[in-house]
């Protein structure tokens, strides 16, 4: 299956939602552009008698002997290897070595044949090596790119800690204040956050103060691009860089404010679909414009995706040059033959992906949104001729093709049948929600009775009770697979589980009415003849629903 065809499979909301994070990534990118890459700053050219005396020296080399003599025998390796690589600046020797392209693999790939060659065979001498070259690093001689730096080129964590000694003890030392005085900062959040502002430092040059907003989402770029999706703690990040004095005064304090987007004009949700004719694409959008203020942008949205991509942009891709609104018969035919039906993938039974075409439900939404296009444009072009007398032509979505008296069949159809497959297994459900419940409130009443570090066996399966970490009204029990349990809420789950499905069972009422069922709802009458009192269920009006009373026992 191709990945536009599982773009396709996703639902609308889905395609919407990613459509507009992707909408709103490319508009903060715009806004906060990245320092370019630079490729002259004076430390790349010096000498390299200068550069060995520079970072053989306090604050490269530590205050330990042996430290400091491996950080001297890494620097020496470094630059003695780095030296041997044609170009006039130790950036343009990073770049001609092909370390950059190596990636994580440098070592082996570019290094280890020089060091074979100059009688370097140690055991430790990878470890050394990548010693001398975050010390190259960190003394400015070269700047690695953002891709080579997020792809584990060089542990982050140990630039970090270097470039803190070595060029920016005041900015790495805030951020190292701001990331342990932050509330519920993990360990791993920490690291990711230290670890990012050593990578940007490394590769764009400058103190942590220079970072801009558009270096971190560059990063954040680069490692979508080395492990498919940003690395964790993206937004805890950003927060923490801000507190430590990064992006400047008018940087977003959070990553969600720069990502999110507010409502987009008709004509900005038209051109999501690079439309080819304008005329079109400027109709559309003002006929969103005439919409708009009888829809909620949800709806405006959604009739954006039904005029723009589902009808002209599937015209445009199946009839090239196409310009008019006033759709050939075979045209349109085979049009609204694409939009009712749609491929998918289903597995054979040798495990192969095969493409099975089946009817489209929501085809029905888009056809009406093409007639009301239509017919609006006719009822406009009566008022406002010069506007839109141009574009009134006859529909090609006839009162049969959005006829719902055969669609309601149809969903009732499917409605019925799957009651009909679902039927069957009702008492087994209902049977497993009850022993569940069972078994649950089994287990906490054990707990409960068992002191803390106390072990007890429910149904042949031993627990231990552990100690609160703080006072509260949680039970934690560890089973004998070693997993730690939240009895309480296991319980009150398997509760609420077994009487939802009673309910929904007992009176046949839909989820939104349950959903609004209260003490209220059980009421009483008392019958005038006898005297006895009826207990009744009060359901109350749910969309175009009247108001019920259930007998109930």
């Amino acid at each position: 299956m191709t990945a536009s065809l599982r773009e396709a499979d996703l639902p609308v909301p889905v395609r919407l939602r990613r459509e507009a994070r992707q909408a709103a990534w490319s508009a903060s990118r715009e806004t906060f552009p990245p320092r370019p890459a630079a490729s002259e700053w004076p430390a790349t050219r010096l000498s390299h008698s200068t550069v060995l005396g520079l970072i053989t020296r306090s604050p490269f080399t530590g205050a330990n002997p042996g430290t400091r003599n491996m950080r001297i025998r890494g620097a020496s390796l470094a630059v003695g290897w780095l030296a041997d690589q044609p170009g006039g600046s130790w950036q343009q020797r990073w770049l001609a070595s092909g370390a950059e392209a190596a990636g994580p693999g440098w070592k082996q790939d570019c290094a280890a044949s020089w060091l074979d060659a100059h009688g370097t065979r140690a055991g430790d001498r990878m470890i050394v090596l990548s010693m001398g070259v975050i010390l190259a690093i960190c003394a400015d001689l070269f700047r690695p790119s953002l891709r080579w730096l997020a792809a584990s080129g060089v542990s982050p964590g140990a630039l970090a800690r270097n470039l803190e000694r070595s060029r920016d003890r005041a900015g790495f030392t805030r951020l190292r204040e701001t990331v342990s005085a932050g509330s519920g900062v993990t360990d791993s959040a920490r690291h990711a956050t230290t670890g990012r502002a050593a990578i940007i430092v490394a590769a764009k040059g400058g103190t942590l103060a220079d970072v801009l907003p558009g270096d971190f989402l560059e990063l954040l770029d680069a490692e979508r691009q080395v492990h498919g999706r940003p690395r964790d703690y993206s937004a805890v990040s950003w927060r923490l860089l801000c507190q430590a004095g990064a992006f400047g005064p008018d940087a977003p304090g959070t990553l969600a404010q720069l990502l999110t987007i507010g409502q987009r004009s008709p004509a900005e949700l038209i051109d999501r679909y690079q439309l080819a004719c304008t005329p079109v694409r400027d109709l559309l959008a003002d006929y969103l414009q005439e919409r708009q203020p009888a829809l909620d942008h949800r709806s405006l949205d959604t009739l954006a995706q039904q005029l723009g991509r589902n009808f002209w942009q599937d015209l445009e891709r199946h009839h090239p040059g196409i310009a008019s609104l006033s759709l050939p018969p075979e045209v349109a035919a085979a049009w609204k033959q694409r939009l009712r039906t749609k491929t998918t993938a289903a597995s054979t039974a040798d495990a192969a992906a095969a493409q099975v075409t089946g009817p489209r439900l929501t085809s029905r939404h888009t056809l009406l949104a093409v007639r009301a296009l239509y017919l609006d444009l006719a009822c406009w072009a009566t008022e406002d001729p010069a506007r839109w007398g141009p574009w009134a032509v006859p529909s090609p979505v006839t009162k049969a093709d959005v006829n719902s008296r055969k669609e309601d069949r149809r969903r009732k159809s499917r409605m019925d049948s799957r009651t009909r497959e679902r039927l069957p297994v009702l008492p087994v459900l209902a049977r497993s929600a009850a022993g569940h419940r069972a078994s649950t409130a089994q287990v906490l009443l054990a707990a409960l009775a068992a002191p803390p570090g106390g072990t007890f066996t429910v149904a042949r399966q031993a627990f231990t009770r552990l100690a609160a970490r703080k006072p509260g009204i949680r039970t934690w029990a560890r089973d004998s697979s070693g997993k730690r349990r939240d009895l309480i809420w296991e319980e009150d789950h398997a509760f609420w589980t077994w009487a939802i499905i009673e309910v929904l069972r007992a009176s046949g009422i839909r989820i939104e009415e349950l959903l609004e069922l209260t003490h209220h709802s059980l009421i009483q009458y008392r019958l005038p003849s006898t005297g006895e009192l009826v207990p009744l269920l009060q359901i109350a009006p749910s969309k175009t629903d009247a108001e019920r009373l259930l007998p109930i026992d």
